[in-house]
């Protein structure tokens, strides 16, 4: 049998050309859905499209089976071209039970393919969804094409006979919606019938059973006489290179890995599990072979002062958490800005405030990156722009860490952590060595040791405990300028305030310039940071294709501001700011530049459509048109 195309009984039906397509895989959270979203999206990148993917979990481990709020989703655009986000629309939905439908059938289009498992409407999901009446019966769902299938039952039927019965049959129901929209949209099963091959080899039993199953589901949709045709999508025109499909949490561990390989220095990782940042510890656990060292804490407090001693101790020290662990881990990082030792601190950013929305993505951190620790006690700020990015701006946090001796925090996100993209893998011999020098010798008159005697950024030495002749002393207490002694004078403790602020300005030396994509003279700015990035680069594309002068500043940098930013901001007619909190860094331009920027502002645990960026930019350009 042919993994491309299972034999079928029906000849082969007419195949529609489409430029691309975005399917949403929605069910119960142990249905499965997030497993075959991702089988599809690699099947999809191993074909050569390029793809984009959103995947949408459920705050409950294990909701009430067919509750409304235990619903998991997985969406993913794929396109024979350029594209940067998942989509605002969907065109096939999969819902494979009654609440599944109700929370997914707003974002179907009219006239799009709505494919249901008719098994789990009874009568009891119904309720639990909230619906008088059967859709599937009722007419309700006529402005769509409507396709049901008894996975279940078939699902059951399939593995019988293969020894599999029951509750463990129906887990493998998820294949068959995979095997079925895979014939529908004409892609291989060979990417599939691979991952099923290596994740079951234990377990010969259930390998065969899933695999019986994907191709049910292919044959399925080749048989069924309501399918009258499916759909092609050709692969995209990509940059010549080795891609892989990657997400945001799994690039940022690898760059946290490249850089203890640039700059020599092992790898520490210090880390309390919380959504949605625990896959990169996850991650890391996995490169014992790279000499990295993960440590699980009790708590975020442990996470980080542990994290303290690994850069007191000279290795590549992070720690990671999201927003209420940021929180919890402001004490230490003051302690590691007064210390002035290397640390970089990665916050992947979750719906708020107190536990909020734990699965859902947001923005609003960025004051408290900038401010949430008590005292003056500045830090660097920079922020990942898309999943592939993480793996850089990991290696960049690690660099300016290295050089300028502070704490770097670097900015993630719940879409970017869990999101996918095809991302070209870097030449490692063209990525920039990370450069760490330690003091061997003292370095004050007399033989005395200055440990806080400083370079031309402002940075004191990074002395290894143990090095002959070089015994200090750090602490959280207020130091002396180069001797480090504790001082609590007036003046000094200014001196040291304005030197500490000075060391991260200066950091604005070493960070490029900031680039506008599109018009470098606009009539509306579209300003951003963070994930937000696909959808301002893709609305730019379609405001300029309609004739509008627009252009994309994207901030990576964001404390420091690269230099030329005041110039950039100037350079627009009109600015618009778009960030998924209440207007943060729209607050901080202002007050820095007195720039009039404009915000679009969104805190749904949504990223960004591209409706709701070109409806805002239309209305600032038809004022701007009006003057």
């Amino acid at each position: 049998m042919s993994t491309n195309s299972p034999e079928s009984a029906a000849p082969q039906k007419p195949t529609q050309e489409l430029l691309g397509a975005t399917i949403r895989f929605a069910g119960d959270s142990g249905d499965g859905m997030q497993l075959t979203g991702t089988q599809f999206t690699n099947s999809s990148a191993v074909f050569g499209n390029d793809v984009s993917t959103f995947p949408d979990f459920p705050a409950e481990i294990r909701a009430p089976q067919g509750t409304l709020f235990g619903v998991s989703g997985f969406q993913v655009k794929f396109s024979s071209e350029d594209i940067h986000t998942p989509g605002d629309v969907v065109d096939t939905l999969v819902a494979m039970n009654p609440a599944a439908l109700r929370n997914n059938l707003r974002d179907l289009k009219v006239g799009g393919i709505l494919i249901c498992n008719e098994d789990s409407f009874n009568a009891q999901n119904l309720k639990l969804a909230n619906y008088a009446t059967n859709p599937l019966e009722d007419g309700s769902l006529s402005q769509y094409k409507l396709f049901t299938a008894p996975m279940t039952k078939m699902t059951v039927e399939i593995c019988e006979p293969l020894g599999v019965a029951g509750r463990d049959a129906q887990r493998c129901k998820n294949f068959f919606a995979l095997g079925l929209v895979s014939w529908l949209y004409s892609r291989p099963l060979d990417t599939s019938i691979h991952f099923i091959e290596t994740k079951f080899t234990k377990d010969e039993v259930i390998k065969q059973a899933n695999l019986a199953v994907l191709k049910a589901g292919y044959n399925f949709g080749e048989t069924a006489e309501f399918f009258q045709n499916n759909y092609a999508v050709k692969k995209a025109k990509l940059k010549p290179g080795l891609y892989r499909e990657i997400r945001g949490n799994e690039a940022l561990a690898m760059g946290l890995v490249a850089a203890s390989a640039l700059s020599g220095k092992p790898l520490f990782y210090g880390s309390y599990p919380i959504t949605p940042a625990s896959d990169i510890l996850h991650e890391l656990a996995k490169q014992k072979n790279f000499g990295v060292k993960t440590f699980q804490a009790e708590d975020e407090i442990a996470a980080i002062t542990s994290a303290i001693g690994a850069a007191f101790g000279g290795a590549l020290a992070v720690t990671g958490s999201s927003g209420p662990g940021i929180a919890l881990k402001a004490e230490a990082i003051g302690l590691a800005t007064m210390i002035e030792l290397p640390l970089v601190i990665v916050n992947v950013q979750r719906g708020g405030p107190s536990t909020g929305l734990p699965t859902k993505t947001e923005q609003a951190d960025l004051m408290q990156a900038m401010y949430g620790r008590n005292g003056e006690c500045p830090v660097v700020v920079i922020a990942a722009a898309t999943p592939g990015d993480c793996f850089h701006m990991a290696l960049e946090a690690a660099r300016i860490a290295f050089r300028s001796m502070v704490p770097v925090m670097l900015l993630s996100d719940g879409y970017i952590a869990n999101s996918s993209e095809p991302w070209l893998v870097p030449n490692v011999e063209e990525l920039e060595p990370i450069t760490v020098e330690h003091l061997e010798n003292a370095n004050g008159p007399d033989g005395r040791v200055l440990p806080y005697l400083r370079d031309e950024n402002l940075s004191r030495p990074w002395i290894l405990p143990g090095t002959p002749g070089l015994m200090h002393r750090v602490g959280g207490l207020e130091k002396q300028d180069g001797t480090g002694n504790i001082n609590y004078e007036a003046e000094n403790h200014q001196h040291m305030i304005n030197t500490r602020q000075a060391k991260v300005d200066r950091v604005a030396n070493h960070i490029p310039a900031q680039e506008v994509y599109g018009d470098q003279d606009p009539d509306l700015l579209l300003v951003g940071w963070g994930g937000t990035h696909g959808a301002l680069r893709e609305a730019t594309n379609v405001l300029r294709h309609n004739g509008h002068k627009v252009g994309h500043a994207h901030l990576r940098y964001l404390n420091p501001f690269p230099s030329n930013l005041e110039a950039v901001l100037k350079s627009g007619k009109k600015v618009l700011v778009c960030e998924l909190n209440s207007g943060q860094l729209r607050l901080l331009l202002r007050g820095k530049y007195l720039v009039d920027c404009h915000g679009l502002n969104k805190v749904q645990g949504k990223p960004f459509f591209l409706g709701d960026i070109t409806r805002k930019a239309e209305e600032l350009l038809g004022a701007v048109a009006t003057r």
